[in-house]
């Protein structure tokens, strides 16, 4: 965990072998294949420019082959370094190190965005879902996934007493420390709040059981839940939901020029051929480029 000062904590994957441990070795191909259907079936099927936010080790980052640059941005710079080594360095991916609550973009600056399997680390998701808005450009779609506290799992729990935490209220409960579950009704809300208009809502995940993962393979397990997935619209009750919304115009019309700014204090940042930082003009803050990653953890 970091925290600065002022700021809410963000979950620090530095040194992680999350990438193997969780997902390579931790038996959640389901899981995988199920995000890879909802994010298929959500996603543009091309465009130029889209963020990551959140991109890790770069697990999902190859589904974005339709669009022509992808922004990889994560707090970590070692899960940054393994999806550089997983996927290479060439003009199609950017890595960027830095804080979701102070994205190191100007405004309206993307063309889509997606935000997996993060929402659930943010003590503030409306400060960063906000922040997720101003980058991206008037009409853009945004993927949003986040856990949802209001699964049919955790309903039974409560009724049967073997859970205290109520999961049809609308506040979020912390599980463990930064790891946060969420009512879809609130995730609603904030994306509202934070400038977006939800289009689609699709349930994930649905057969997320120990005995069912065990005696059925994951690709026809997946392919049952992409027949749920549709239900999204209407409940959600899946430990997983994903979402689909659209950037609503912003007052800020954006210069049409420049890609960083400075995280701390808003100014454009202009990048020299070769050089080994990027420097603030106004405030004076540098941020380093290390081996082809742009880290502004500051």
């Amino acid at each position: 965990m970091n925290e600065g000062s002022g700021n809410p904590p963000v979950i620090d994957y530095e040194g992680s072998d999350y990438q193997t441990s969780f997902w390579e070795e931790g038996g959640r191909e389901y899981e995988d294949l199920c995000e890879r259907t909802a994010l298929r079936r959500l996603l543009p099927d091309q465009g130029q420019l889209l963020l990551e936010i959140g991109a890790g080790a770069g697990r999902n980052t190859p589904r974005y082959r339709g669009f022509q640059r992808v922004v990889l941005l994560d707090y970590s710079l070692t899960q940054l370094q393994q999806a550089q080594a997983a996927l290479g360095k060439n003009d199609a991916y950017i890595y960027v190190a830095g804080d979701v609550y102070h994205l190191p973009f100007v405004d309206q600056l993307f063309d889509g965005s997606t935000m997996i399997r993060v929402l659930h680390h943010m003590q503030d998701p409306l400060a960063a879902l906000r922040q997720a808005q101003r980058v991206l450009k008037s009409g853009a779609p945004f993927i949003l996934e986040y856990a949802n506290k209001h699964n049919l799992k955790a309903i039974l729990r409560y009724w049967l007493g073997r859970q205290d935490w109520d999961p049809f209220s609308l506040e979020a409960v912390e599980f463990t420390e930064l790891n946060y579950d969420f009512h879809p009704r609130s995730v609603r809300r904030w994306l509202d709040e934070a400038g977006f208009d939800l289009k689609d809502q699709r349930t994930v995940s649905h057969f997320r059981v120990g005995f069912l993962k065990r005696t059925i393979p994951a690709g026809l397990l997946a392919s049952l839940d992409a027949l749920f997935q549709p239900t999204g619209k209407w409940w959600q009750l899946s430990p997983s939901v994903f979402t689909r919304s659209i950037a609503r115009k912003a007052q800020s019309s954006g210069s049409g020029e420049g890609f960083f700014r400075c995280p701390d204090c808003g100014t454009d940042l202009s990048e020299k051929p070769g050089a080994e930082q990027l420097a603030c003009p106004d405030c004076g803050k540098t941020y380093p480029i290390v081996d082809g990653i742009y880290d502004f953890r500051g």
